[in-house]
Parts: C-alpha cells; sequence; structure tokens
C-alpha cells in the first residue's frame, strides 16, 4: 500500500466536503431571509478546509526546488 494513500483520501474527504459547503452557502444566500450567524461560521469553515487542502496538496506533491 502506498504511503501517500491516507493523504489522499483525507484530501478527497476535504474536497467534498469543501464542495457541499459551496452548495449550501449558495443556497442559503439566495433564501431570504437567511440567517448571517450561520453562514459567517460555514464560509469560515470553508476558508479552513481550503488551508486544509492546500497544505495536503503540498504534502503530496514533490518538492520541484532542485
Amino acid at each position: 500500500m502506498d504511503d501517500l494513500e491516507p493523504l489522499r483520501r483525507r484530501l478527497a474527504e476535504l474536497e467534498s466536503e469543501h464542495h457541499d459547503l459551496d452548495e449550501v452557502i449558495a443556497r442559503m444566500s439566495d433564501a431570504v431571509p437567511f440567517d448571517r450567524l450561520r453562514l459567517q461560521r460555514l464560509k469560515k469553515r470553508k476558508l479552513q478546509l481550503k488551508d486544509m487542502i492546500e497544505k495536503l496538496r503540498s504534502q503530496l506533491l514533490p518538492d520541484i526546488t532542485a
């Protein structure tokens, strides 16, 4: 088994959650009225996911500074 497989699985999970949040945020923004606090928390979570996704991607990509 590949040593990077757990990282790839985790990356896929985070990307899926990020995509799901995109859809939830879009639906909430279209609804009137909407819960601003909940929307703000969802956006914050989405940014956290983005940061985690980028960190995992950088771990999976080989270092090309040679």
